[in-house]
């Protein structure tokens, strides 16, 4: 099999016009490619397209957790704890190298949102639900205990802490690997290609999508028995083209996070911690940052480029000072932050924060299949049940199709016996890396991000281009973007491949330059290319710095 690269995109490309598939899948995110794993998995034809890269969305715009929702016991959404609860922990199994375990604390406070006894309770609910193993399982924290766990904390009217396990991932690359692993089962997936029209059979039926492939301008027609919409918060711009469906629409709110150097915020412990306007906010280290989130606000502008406003900003800083006091911290201490929509189904008379985050499916008159709503903790069910759906309409044509099996699948780079082998994977491939003059640190850190596709990475070093002064690691992780994870820009690359622009900007404004050359060189651009590239890379790294 061909490489999930560049070439293969225009490859693929070049035979998309007029063909048939079984289903078409619009959206390129962690539930179209799930759907997409779920589907060439059973044996069926499929394809998916997406209009900005994979993840471009809210799936690369996340807190990052595959967690399963605490807060929504609060609410009474039981079944979506218990499900969530339980998916975490698969999605952990099957791709270790992007999902990790993270104990969270919870701190407790004289007339906070949580009192020590029903924060107790909750927890062992919590922990029922989501059938946590026995080593995860909460533990209550004294007063002491709780300050020893994070010396940053709040101490006035401290009065102990609830201690649980969420799991903490990359939601970008937790995406990318899925969709990996579908192309590896057959599945045909496409970025940078737009469904611009709905195709209608005599009936009246939708029966394909005319297309427009972004980076060529070239249009065509593509055919499917079933088509999905799966576009998150474009899922009302795809009903447009169809019919729209009566009594169900979609409100869209604004999560941003912030990200601050730990030597700033020497935070020590993952926090989930009260506000003073009672909504409920993450804190949370990672290599060598703390980024802090998320708002919750009404949203009603650009879906592709969503604003991040000074008062958005203001907002988190002012929460950090009010759980951690002793930090000072400034707007001007902020590196980097992110914006996300959440495409939520609008429940009337209810905020942004007390509406449910489950799914929902809606199918037209017409036949288009919509999933809007969902976490990213619950993909992998979402998915199995959209195509049990279409499995069972397409049985009745004829075609023969398979049972899940997802729910044991490992992803691409996940290819482990357990996740116990995860470390000692990594220890033997740092020693590997480290031949080709990569610092401790590095390889540590490439191996772990890439788990057992490191090996791919290694028969690499001896194809990396030495046009560019880039070092060898950013070579590595560069070239392997290309040929193997269809990265096709810049931003690509920084952002949703390595996630360098929003945890180590440092790294992505000083190697800007002859990250584009690289690519340039690799991917054969023209200087119109090139220049287009580069604006759209300077763009991205202005709207993640826009408080400086």
């Amino acid at each position: 099999m061909e490489n999930f690269s560049y070439i293969e995109r225009e490859k693929r490309l070049s035979t998309l016009k007029g063909n048939h598939y079984d289903v078409i899948v619009i959206g390129g995110g962690i539930t179209g490619t799930g759907i997409a794993l779920d589907c060439a998995t059973r044996g069926l034809k499929v394809l998916v397209v997406e209009m900005q890269d994979f993840a471009a969305g809210t799936s690369s715009r996340s807190t990052k957790l595959v967690h399963g929702g605490l807060r929504y016991l609060k609410q009474l959404e039981v079944k979506m704890v218990a499900d969530v609860g339980k998916e975490r922990e698969i999605v952990y199994l099957n791709a270790p190298h992007v999902t990790h375990p993270e104990w969270m604390l919870l701190p407790i406070y004289k007339k906070g949102t949580f009192g020590k006894y029903s924060t107790s309770v909750g927890l062992m609910v919590y922990d029922f639900l989501a059938g946590v193993k026995r080593h995860e399982r909460r533990k209550m924290l004294t007063r002491n205990e709780t300050i020893e766990k994070e010396p940053l904390l709040k101490q006035e009217d401290l009065v102990g802490g609830g201690y649980y396990v969420e799991y903490r991932t990359d939601d970008a690359r937790l995406t990318i690997e899925v969709a990996k692993k579908a192309y590896e089962k057959g599945a045909d997936l496409l970025n940078y290609v737009k469904a611009e029209k709905l195709i209608y059979s005599e009936n009246g039926k939708i029966c394909g999508i005319t297309v427009n492939d972004l980076i060529s301008e070239c249009q065509f027609d593509v055919f499917a028995k079933k088509i999905v919409n799966a576009s998150g918060p474009w899922v009302e711009s795809i009903i447009g083209l169809d019919k729209k469906i009566a009594g169900k629409s979609l409100l869209h709110t604004k999560g941003i996070h912030i990200v601050i150097d730990q030597k700033r915020f020497p935070l020590r412990q993952a926090v989930y911690f009260d506000t003073p306007d009672g909504r409920m906010v993450f804190a949370i280290p990672r290599e060598g940052k703390a980024y802090v989130g998320t708002t919750d606000t009404v949203f009603e502008e650009d879906l592709v480029n969503p604003s991040i406003d000074k008062d958005d900003q203001n907002y988190l800083i002012q929460c950090i000072d009010f759980m951690f006091p002793q930090t000072k911290l400034t707007i001007n201490d902020i590196e980097s932050s992110w914006a996300g929509v959440r495409p939520l189904i609008r429940e009337e008379g209810k905020g942004p924060s007390e509406i449910s985050r489950k799914d929902e499916i809606w199918t037209s008159e017409t036949g288009l299949i919509t999933i809007a709503g969902g976490k990213l903790t619950g993909y992998r069910k979402m998915a199995e049940t959209i195509t049990d759906l279409l499995c069972k309409d397409l049985q009745k044509s004829g075609i023969s199709v398979g049972n899940s099996i997802t729910k044991t699948l490992k992803l691409s780079g996940g290819e482990f016996k357990s996740p116990t082998d995860y470390a000692s994977y990594i220890s033997r491939k740092t020693k590997d890396l480290m031949t080709l003059g990569l610092t401790n640190e590095e390889a540590t850190s490439l191996a772990a991000m890439y788990g057992t596709n490191t090996d791919k990475i290694l028969k690499l070093a001896d194809n990396v281009l030495e046009e560019t002064n880039l070092p060898m690691i950013m070579k590595l992780t560069l070239h392997y973007a290309i040929d193997h994870e269809m990265a096709i820009t810049a931003v690509d690359y920084l952002l949703r491949r390595t996630g360098s622009i929003l945890f180590n900007i440092t790294i992505a404004q000083k190697w800007k330059l002859e990250v584009i050359d690289y690519m340039a060189i690799a991917m054969k651009w023209d200087e119109k290319t090139k220049e287009f590239m580069w604006a759209d890379l300077e763009l991205k790294l202005h709207q993640a710095t826009n408080n400086k």
